[in-house]
């Protein structure tokens, strides 16, 4: 009984993960207009929802990008990567990253791991 309690108690936390709208709205700026390289996301535990933790201007890099990402706590993020096919043409695709780093907390990555899809699913365009 307790075991079946546990796993319908873990489905609760997935699905009890509120998408803040910010996050949303951000996101389709990005893909619409281009207005940041990168959007860094927040799981607020406490609050059960995420939320949108830092905005990279289009002129940041790569290494803007992984500075913000912290070493020990999970974070989501979406980057607008630009690259040129072999017939030079310039292409942009946008990649979604769960970021998980051993040195998170057990129940952060597990919190993490459980939402993602929903996640994703909540931001329409990979």
């Amino acid at each position: 009984m307790a075991h079946g309690g546990g796993v319908s108690g873990s489905a609760n936390a997935a699905s009890g993960m509120a998408v803040h709208d910010d996050c949303k709205l951000k996101f389709l700026e990005l893909k619409a207009k281009r207005t940041y390289r990168f959007i860094i996301y927040k799981i607020e535990e406490k609050q059960k929802q995420v939320v949108v933790e830092k905005l990279g201007e289009p002129t940041e890099s790569y290494e803007d990008f992984a500075a913000g990402l912290p070493a020990d706590e999970c974070r989501y993020a979406v980057y607008d990567f630009d690259f040129m096919t072999k017939e030079n043409c310039q292409k942009s695709r946008i990649f979604f990253i769960a970021w998980s780093p051993d040195t998170a907390r057990v129940r952060s990555k597990m919190i993490c791991a459980s939402s993602k899809d929903r996640f994703k699913r909540e931001l329409d365009g990979f």
